[in-house]
């Protein structure tokens, strides 16, 4: 019994301390992520880039969406692939996490962003963004970029049921970077940066699944789960989108997919119930590893201990 205890503890110790894997921050599209939750099915109507460079881009795209959860430092990996054009239009992030949120965007969340959160929301007359049922968003992230030198900037909001709520410019930082943002607040340290030197994909006219899923570069993001209200063992609805660069024109590449409509325009008069399918994915964070594999340690030693006094 006494060295029973002695390998439940080692092996106690060994799990909480084990490190895992993790995908690096660049931009590129890790082996980490392992398929893709979702994969376009919409050709681009904001332009198919050519340029091949990793900051500038001359179209923007979303081909698909990768998501590792790292439960041992509690940090969501989010992977968008495709492009994102340089001349500020917005990627979108919605997030879904805790109960309430917002299932039509109001007009009175944080001013953040030149006040592009509230473009997409209600204007006082009972418009507003409305997501597909069952999704009420809950914090956004938007990502914008151009300028010259080339530079990434992103801002943060809490959505809450009432309205209101804390919002924040991140900071900025430069293509292909780590992620680190600087000039901005960050208490949660998100980092984001992008590689914009996809050329393949889906076009402005065809969106072969296949060439999709094949894209490795785009928008990457390391979410500490503080950010946006993640618990453990928690179905993470996230909703994301291209939009003009005032916020005012919501382009068709969403994910998921908007089945080959055209740019869907004004956000405050976009209902995606109305769409078929869902403009959401999902990503589950698990149990603790260590939990897991305690409890079947657990199980398999008593198992063992009860066939030794049978």
């Amino acid at each position: 019994m006494r060295m029973m205890k002695w390998n439940l503890l080692g092996a106690t110790a060994l799990l909480s301390s084990a490190a895992l894997a993790q995908p690096t921050i660049d931009g590129t599209r890790d082996g980490d992520y392992g398929a893709p939750i979702v994969v376009q099915n919409t050709p681009t109507g904001f332009g198919d880039s050519n340029l091949g460079q990793v900051d500038y881009a001359n179209g923007s795209e979303l081909n698909a969406a990768y998501a590792y959860v790292d439960m041992t430092n509690q940090v969501l990996y989010l992977m968008l692939t495709g492009n994102l054009e340089s001349n500020f239009n917005k990627l979108e992030i919605f997030f879904d996490t805790v109960a309430g949120g917002q299932n039509r965007l109001r007009g009175d969340n944080p001013n953040v962003d030149f006040n592009g959160l509230n473009r997409m929301g209600d204007d006082g007359s009972g418009n507003g963004l409305t997501f597909d049922s069952g999704f009420e968003a809950d914090y956004w992230i938007g990502v914008t970029g151009g300028g010259g030198p080339y530079a990434l900037y992103a801002n943060w909001a809490q959505l809450l049921t009432s309205g209101g709520g804390p919002g924040d410019y991140l900071g900025t930082t430069g293509a292909a970077s780590d992620g680190t943002l600087t000039g901005g607040t960050n208490p949660n340290n998100i980092r984001i940066t992008i590689n914009n030197s996809n050329t393949a994909g889906v076009t402005s006219s065809a969106a072969d699944p296949l060439a999709a899923a094949a894209v490795t570069t785009g928008v990457e993001l390391a979410i500490p789960f503080a950010a946006i209200g993640i618990g453990s063992n928690t179905v993470i609805k996230i909703s994301a989108f291209i939009n003009g660069a005032g916020h005012d024109f919501l382009s068709n590449q969403v994910l998921g997919g908007v089945g080959g409509l055209g740019n869907l325009g004004e956000p405050r008069n976009v209902n995606f119930a109305n769409i078929d399918g869902d403009q959401y994915f999902t990503v589950v964070v698990p149990e603790p590893a260590s939990v897991i594999a305690l409890g079947a340690g657990l199980a398999g030693l008593m198992g063992l201990r009860r066939r030794r006094t049978a």
